[in-house]
């Protein structure tokens, strides 16, 4: 129990749906995030006002280790700062598809059709930078640091979709770089790189399938 004279509660709001329809809602959540894909061609159209505002708050609803709330989003839209980023994330990706990957993962990215290049974290209007705050002079110390984090940035991007704009998670690695292009302490760590816009009139996807049902879930 917790111990109210020192940790106020408040009463729980519960959003309640009818029964009826609570089959009828997640199947019509479902029908829209199941259109949700990676897009690499974005186009120059600007993004609506406070979208990805609203996006961000969205992702700080998730839970997280003692509520810690251990991230942090950083909003690129200046081109001279997304070219920074570019150009460094290129040098890391090149070394990592010519020297470090080994063929096993080259073999398993190659229906995707991705390589060093990234024109991308220049063409999208916004990238977004997702920081895991660890424990700094300002910041405490931080408990399920990565699910936290995940679990917001599955909640970004089911936000960002919800409003007609594509995303792409990129995980540069190593990704240290980014605190200099981000201008952050060394106390947070970056973890996802995701532009966001809406797709280019011309941008493809590979055609992928995703695993029914009966191949994810295990009834006990």
């Amino acid at each position: 129990m917790v111990d109210e004279t020192t940790y106020p509660t408040v009463p729980h709001r519960h959003r309640g749906v009818p029964a009826h329809e609570a089959e009828a809602r997640s199947r019509a959540f479902h029908d829209v995030m199941a259109q949700r894909r990676t897009v690499r061609d974005f186009s120059s159209r600007p993004i609506p006002d406070n979208v990805v505002d609203w996006a961000i708050r969205t992702a700080g609803t998730a839970p997280s280790g003692a509520n810690v709330q251990p991230w942090r989003f950083v909003v690129l839209s200046d081109p001279e700062r997304k070219r920074h980023l570019r150009e460094a994330a290129e040098k890391e990706e090149r070394e990592f598809y010519e020297h470090r990957a080994s063929a096993e993962w080259l073999e398993a990215l190659a229906p995707i059709g991705t390589d060093w290049r990234k024109p991308f974290l220049e063409e999208a209007p916004v990238v977004i930078v997702v920081f895991e705050v660890h424990k700094g002079p300002d910041s405490p110390r931080p408990y399920y640091t990565k699910e936290s984090v995940g679990i917001a940035v599955g909640l970004l991007l089911a936000s960002l979709h919800q409003a007609g704009l594509a995303t792409l998670t990129h995980t540069p690695s190593p990704m240290r770089f980014l605190n200099e292009v981000c201008d952050r302490p060394q106390e947070e760590r970056a973890a996802y790189v995701i532009p966001v816009g809406y797709p280019a009139e011309d941008a493809r996807v590979p055609d992928i399938r995703r695993k029914p049902l009966e191949q994810v879930v295990v009834r006990l």
